[in-house]
């Protein structure tokens, strides 16, 4: 549940958890298990003979007959960014298209924008607004560098609008806002049609000429694989709407608090769905099941606060979820606990009395983790809070799934490799204004002490080694930025070849464990562990 951004300035939480250093255990089973790319591939980058340049120049490398993971794999977005878009509104979603062709934004103004991906970046240009809504406004959106296909101004709602979802044709677009109706528009042509989706029970005509306030918000929604259905979750219930019989067809009362995040658990059947809550459980429900029993298949604890979002890989087996606690989590399916497992611990609290993330710090946590904790796999070092903040697997097709992702209330953009480590740290305080080409060479950036950013959303587009991120200005008050970080090789980051010789020199004289793509977002030196005592505080 979020109803307001505070606009405090981000306060550095202490670090409680202790930074992960060394590969997991569990994490490297994962990676060596084969549902995370090829093996091969990680069993060369991990030894060090995985190296990009050395495989172009060498002229005994077959490039036309290696697979393309095995070039990819360890290629991963290493630059702090450069502005693309400029909202005077915060942005709330910004992510590609499944195919990465479009990319599109929401912001709380009730305006959709989405934008051609296949076309070149040109200089900075602005949109005309299709209606003037308010004096304070100007004729014109604000700049951007890319090719704008369509701005839709949303039927407006409670605060913001909270979700948007292109369909897999991106021919439509759906969003919802914090009220019971998602709204259907198309990206083909100009016209303004909108569809509204319904969502809330039918009202009577008495009660409804009553009634003056909503019934609940919608927090979350995305189509289906075939674009035929539309699953959304709020007010702690998730529902599904068939697009094809005009009707909704599922209603769960699915938790004890509002469900921020849901999603479909695979790409193929259409039958499972992940409902992730404010109650801090993950709840998994197989569709074919619920004509007999409103109960779910099963849970998924661990979390200790609430749950700000949940992506699945697509295979129907592995999901992650960020959470209040500061903790982003990777889940099995097939590990979750059975309902009567987690009715046994429905009601008993395991977070801290009183602590509201919108405020913009963690206190001193009373648990690492729930006790009947099932996640495979727990990942730190972002700041989940003021906001609810997104994670995601990287793309299949060129890495693999074998790196996650996730905004931050810091200002900088985590990427973790499934074993644990922070392989890569973006810093968006740092990216380079509009008029800087994102493609250029790298430029040197001055250090930033104070952070007045926040990162809400990321996407990693799915073929090329490009990350789009939206960030919130000025204690969120100052409008958003939408920011393109690409992969760049030595000969245009600044220094880097310097650093590489010397790098190569210190490695060939004391082997270590090596962290790919360590510039230019390493990890800071102040950025110390606070260590808790022994017993934990009840």
């Amino acid at each position: 549940m979020e109803y307001s951004y505070w606009g405090r300035p981000f306060a550095k939480t202490p670090k409680w958890f202790p930074p992960v250093t060394a590969p997991q255990e569990a994490g490297l089973k994962l990676l060596m298990g084969g549902e995370f790319g090829r093996i091969g591939v990680d069993a060369r980058s991990r030894s060090g003979s995985a190296n990009f340049s050395r495989a172009i120049l060498s002229s005994r490398s077959k490039l036309r007959q290696t697979p393309k993971q095995d070039i990819t794999n360890d290629i991963i977005p290493n630059t702090d960014g450069t502005a693309v878009a400029s909202l005077t509104d915060n942005i709330y979603c910004g992510q590609y298209s499944a195919d990465s062709s479009f990319y599109y934004t929401c912001s709380r103004d009730f305006r959709l924008h989405i934008y051609d991906m296949t076309a070149p970046p040109s200089k900075p240009t602005q949109v005309l607004r299709p209606t003037e809504r308010s004096s304070r406004r100007s004729e014109y959106d604000e700049p951007t560098t890319l090719n704008t296909i369509k701005v839709i101004q949303g039927v407006s709602g409670g605060w913001t609008i909270t979700d948007a979802h292109l369909s897999p044709d991106n021919e439509r677009i759906i969003y919802s806002t914090i009220d019971p109706t998602v709204h259907m528009a198309t990206t083909l042509d100009s016209s303004t049609t909108q569809i509204p989706i319904p969502f809330a029970d039918p009202v009577p005509p008495r009660r409804r000429r009553l009634s003056t306030f909503s019934e609940f918000g919608i927090w979350s929604c995305k189509f289906s694989a075939d674009g035929h259905e539309v699953v959304a979750g709020g007010d702690g219930k998730i529902f599904v709407y068939d697009l094809l019989a005009n009707r909704r067809t599922v209603k769960i009362d699915a938790h004890q608090a509002d469900v921020n995040s849901c999603c479909w658990a695979d790409t193929a059947s259409g039958n499972v769905l992940i409902s992730a809550s404010d109650d801090t459980f993950l709840k998994v429900w197989d569709r074919r099941s619920l004509g007999s029993s409103q109960k779910p298949s099963g849970v998924l604890i661990g979390h200790t606060e609430g749950i700000t979002n949940v992506s699945a890989k697509g295979d129907g087996r592995y999901v992650i979820s960020n959470g209040k606690d500061q903790a982003l989590r990777l889940w099995d399916l097939r590990k979750m606990h059975t309902n009567a497992e987690y009715e046994k611990v429905a009601n008993d609290f395991y977070g801290i009395r009183h602590y509201d993330y919108r405020y913009g710090q963690y206190p001193k946590p009373r648990h690492h983790a729930h006790p009947l904790d099932c996640s495979v796999m727990t990942y730190r070092g972002h700041a989940v809070l003021q906001t609810l903040i997104r994670c995601h697997f990287s793309p299949s097709e060129t890495t693999g799934g074998r790196y996650i992702y996730s905004g931050s209330a810091d200002g900088r953009i985590h990427i973790w490799s499934l074993d644990g480590r922070v392989v890569q740290i973006l810093d968006r305080s740092k990216t380079l204004p509009m008029s800087f080409d994102p493609s250029a060479s790298e430029v040197e950036r001055p250090r930033v002490t104070s952070r007045t950013v926040c990162v809400r959303d990321v996407s990693w587009h799915s073929k090329e080694p490009v990350l789009m991120s939206v960030a919130w200005s000025s204690g969120g008050h100052g409008g958003s930025v939408v920011a393109r970080h690409e992969w760049k090789g030595l000969l245009k980051m600044p220094g880097a070849l310097e650093d590489f010789v010397e790098k190569q020199r210190l490695e060939s004289q004391e082997p270590s464990v090596t962290v790919p793509g360590s510039m230019p977002g390493h990890l800071d030196s102040d950025d110390e562990y606070m260590p808790e005592s022994d017993e934990e505080d009840n």
